[in-house]
């Protein structure tokens, strides 16, 4: 068994999306300081590195994270690498193999570094939201800042995965992941109301038992 992580590491230098709250952590205490334990908060977004949405993110009906059933961020997976366009939406044709799991995160390459937020990522088109919740998907995600295009409003993925009722993950690192089956370990925080929670996203390569 190996525990492959898929998740940024979080520090100030992580990108979030343009206007959003930067991750920054406030040591209170520290043995640097004289103290006998180390103490420190932190203040970011909810939607920083790897992170799943909340349907009250985007519908204003949605459930906040902490009534998300977590059946959706545990289990069989699927890494599908996809060849899009800089700045695109992933469209049905551009599947490659058939959908094995419940769960599916798209390599895209299209947001390679963390660290330094680019426009240009690929994103879901809502005909393979629909296409992915007809094949009984219950969680979708991909290796960039969202599922929708950076300048979208009307949310056309988001709006189409809530329909579906299915799980959102954005923001993991899948450059040295290869594609097939796994197991997706990606629990959200119970934050009341969250309409996001960052997650430590891992996938498990070989069997649990």
């Amino acid at each position: 068994m190996r525990i492959l992580d898929i998740s940024p590491t979080l520090r100030p230098a992580i990108a979030v999306w343009p206007g959003d709250t930067g991750f920054s952590r406030d040591v209170a205490l520290s043995f640097e300081k004289g103290d006998n334990l180390v103490l420190s908060g932190i203040t970011t977004t909810l939607h920083v590195g790897a992170h799943t949405d909340a349907p009250i993110h985007y519908a204003p009906a949605g459930q906040g994270i902490h009534e998300r059933s977590l059946e959706r961020y545990l289990g069989p997976c699927q890494v599908v690498a996809v060849d899009c366009a800089r700045g695109t939406r992933i469209q049905i044709s551009d599947l490659n193999v058939p959908i094995q799991a419940p769960r599916v995160l798209f390599k895209t390459g299209s947001f390679p570094d963390p660290e330094h937020f680019n426009t240009d990522f690929c994103s879901l088109s809502p005909e393979l939201v629909d296409h992915l919740a007809q094949a009984g998907v219950v969680l979708v995600g991909l290796d960039t800042p969202s599922v929708d295009p950076v300048d979208s409003k009307a949310l056309q993925a988001h709006n189409a995965i809530y329909r579906a009722d299915m799980g959102i993950l954005e923001g993991v690192v899948l450059d040295a992941i290869a594609p097939g089956v796994y197991t997706l370990i990606a629990l959200p925080l119970k934050i009341e109301g969250g309409d996001a929670s960052p997650v430590r996203a891992v996938l498990v390569d070989g069997s649990l038992a």
